[in-house]
């Protein structure tokens, strides 16, 4: 039975002659792992200059507002143009998209490793942005057409969230060992192997994947999506850094506003960007809203983690990436296991909700540490991280397996935006919890570069004479520890409570299926 491009798929579809669907074979498999190499290397993008900065700076001598745009502006493209693209591909074919992404995000890898200006280098970003928005939602809408079988689905979907989540914390670390040894652009030009693998085994391996009734792509939705999104995670960043300022507040208000309007068009238009017939799918709504309460508890425990070990136990920042990659051992294990459980037979709405709890103890670790705690921090991190990778690996799971194969570019996109969203939304709520307590918390008569951050603090320490310096240091740190537990605690209790929110929402999930599937049985035998 071929689904129409505008009504949701259901999880089990049954067909006329219960006919299983097709397992994927050793040439999907080996496929996935051609796709793993691209969304290793796009998810890596988003730290890879992390300590690349200093040198380019010293090369190419940007301004204060070019050196920051040199670094975000990779990230706010590719948020930006998620939806466009995840839609494109479902209209044109998400393996051409792909093919097409890996030559844009390989040649302008290439630009940006050579680039002899910084405005060269912020333009081959975005350029990289842009190629990065065509890979993500086309590698997933891929896995949906290649795994067919719920059970390979799920396992392919695992593998997927573990690569994605272990290459941000693996971009970081590798740009400090290439910095370490070659020039910045080498962080660029790790990139080109990988896509020319792509591009070569690609269109022999890779099936195509596109909408057979797509409609006209309604070129309105695009300005529409970007309004709404880049307000909003440019103010959310910006809150974050900077604290509660009138521009960055008006800045997302904003971007809610056209998110109103984008909306409002996706309901009346013909052949909208994202249907909201996907929403109709049963499992997708809660697949997103679960998905995006994931990125706020992963980015939220993040912002404070890798400040901690870096500025409170004093490590170098090579060291800081390093031992922050003992957590993604748990990453690895996290998804798979998850598969595992739910193939054999466990509850998914069980093992979600319990995922959540373990993500809530991560928390609590963190509640837990001082400013000498540097196991704790790294266990909290990881037991954090291995509780949230196994609710994200089965949200997108869910997500796809409500929707037509045709439609999986817009869905992915979808879900890959409200990551963005939550990420973005994390980092503002539970790092301005955490400013808060240590701006009440640092010596009322300490200079004020040092109530504003603990970097600032540490600065304006090294500059005081001999016992005042060291006093001032001590004190930061253990103010930023401070604002650190009171940040977890509020991590813990919305952890929990979206770990109710799962078990409920989960259950009348699967309560509607079982009616569904009782409902088309009756039918055919009739």
């Amino acid at each position: 039975m071929t689904n129409q491009p505008n009504q949701p798929a259901r999880s089990n579809p049954t067909s006329s002659t219960n006919a299983p669907p097709a397992r994927a074979g050793r040439r999907e498999w080996t496929a996935l792992g051609v796709l793993m190499l691209p969304l290793l290397l796009v998810s890596m993008d988003v730290s890879v200059l992390y300590f690349a900065i200093p040198s380019i700076s010293a090369d190419l001598e940007p301004s204060g507002t070019q050196q920051l745009w040199i670094f975000d502006i990779y990230a706010f493209v590719l948020a930006g143009l998620l939806m466009t693209m995840g839609s494109l591909g479902d209209r044109i074919g998400s393996r051409k998209l792909l093919l097409f992404g890996a030559a844009a995000f390989g040649a302008a890898s290439l630009v940006a490793a050579y680039a002899n200006s910084a405005e060269t280098l912020i333009a081959a970003r975005a350029v990289l942005g842009i190629g990065g928005a065509t890979l993500m939602p086309s590698t997933m809408a891929l896995v949906r057409t290649m795994f067919t079988d719920a059970g390979q689905r799920a396992k392919a979907v695992g593998l997927w969230s573990g690569v994605m989540t272990g290459g941000i914390a693996l971009g970081s670390v590798m740009s400090g060992v290439l910095v370490e040894y070659f020039w910045w652009g080498s962080v660029f030009l790790v990139n080109l192997p990988a896509m020319a693998l792509l591009l070569v085994l690609g269109p022999l391996l890779l099936p195509e994947a596109r909408n057979p009734e797509p409609g006209r792509f309604d070129l309105l939705s695009v300005p529409l999506s970007m309004a709404a999104v880049l307000p909003v995670i440019y103010g959310l960043k910006e809150l974050t850094a900077e604290g509660w300022h009138t521009e960055y507040v008006l800045s997302v208000t904003v971007g809610l506003f056209f998110a109103y309007l984008f909306v409002q068009r996706q309901r009346t238009a013909k052949s909208p960007l994202i249907s909201p017939a996907l929403f109709r799918g049963h499992g997708f709504t809660p697949a997103v809203v679960l998905n995006l309460v994931s990125a706020f508890g992963m980015l939220g425990s993040a912002y404070f983690t890798t400040q901690y070990i870096q500025s409170v136990l004093g490590k170098s920042a090579l060291e800081a990436a390093l031992w922050a990659l003992l957590p993604s051992v748990l990453i690895g294990i996290a998804a798979p296991v998850t598969t595992q459980l739910v193939q054999k037979g466990v509850n998914r709405a069980y093992v979600v909700t319990a995922g959540f709890v373990v993500a809530a103890c991560g928390y609590g670790l963190l509640a837990l540490a001082d400013t000498d705690s540097m196991w704790l921090v790294l266990a909290g991190a990881g037991v954090l991280a291995s509780g949230i990778v196994t609710v994200m690996s089965q949200m997108m799971d869910l997500a796809l397996g409500t929707v037509p194969v045709g439609n999986a570019g817009a869905a992915s996109s979808l879900l890959e935006t409200g990551t963005e969203f939550g990420g973005a939304l994390g980092m503002a709520v539970l790092g301005s919890i955490g400013t808060a307590v240590y701006r009440n918390e640092v010596p009322s008569d300490a200079p004020a570069a040092a109530h504003e951050t603990l970097g600032g603090a540490l600065a304006v320490a090294q500059q005081l004479p001999g016992d005042t310096g060291q006093a001032l240091t001590a004190a930061a740190r253990e103010a930023f520890t401070s604002g650190m537990q009171a940040a977890a605690v509020a991590g813990v209790v919305l952890l929990l409570g979206a770990a109710v929110l799962a078990a409920v929402t989960l259950r009348t999930v699967q309560v509607r299926e079982a009616a569904d599937q009782s409902a088309e049985c009756e039918k055919s035998l009739a």
